[in-house]
């Protein structure tokens, strides 16, 4: 796909849990957001450990990559619940998905080990 040509937000969305589920991992929807245009967020975790956000943010190339925006503070975890939360009310129109697993952050940043 090039230009503006996108997937999707409700195809992107199923066919990343089923990756998540390839990886072994566990994937869930917390939110859903415009069926074709919606924007994705999605938390990674690993047992609960390691917590992150992600969101889809321009690059300087044009390009739209999934940038680390916020990560769970162990000893305040709370706070990044209540973060994502208010997130969540700001737009509707975002889909919010959480993956659990060792290697779901592969997914979306090809760079994670």
């Amino acid at each position: 796909m090039t230009g503006d040509q996108r997937l999707p937000a409700h195809l992107e969305v199923a066919g990343l849990l089923k990756l998540v589920q390839a990886l072994g991992g566990f994937g869930m929807v917390l939110q859903k957001g415009e069926r074709d245009a919606g924007t994705l967020v999605i938390l990674t975790t690993n047992g609960g450990k390691n917590t992150r956000l992600w969101e889809r943010l321009p690059q300087m190339d044009g390009s739209r990559t999934f940038v680390c925006t916020r990560e769970q503070d162990e000893e305040n975890a709370q706070e990044f619940y209540d973060y994502v939360a208010r997130r969540q009310l700001q737009d509707s129109d975002c889909w919010f998905i959480e993956f659990d697993g060792p290697e779901v952050e592969r997914l979306i940043d090809p760079g994670a080990r």
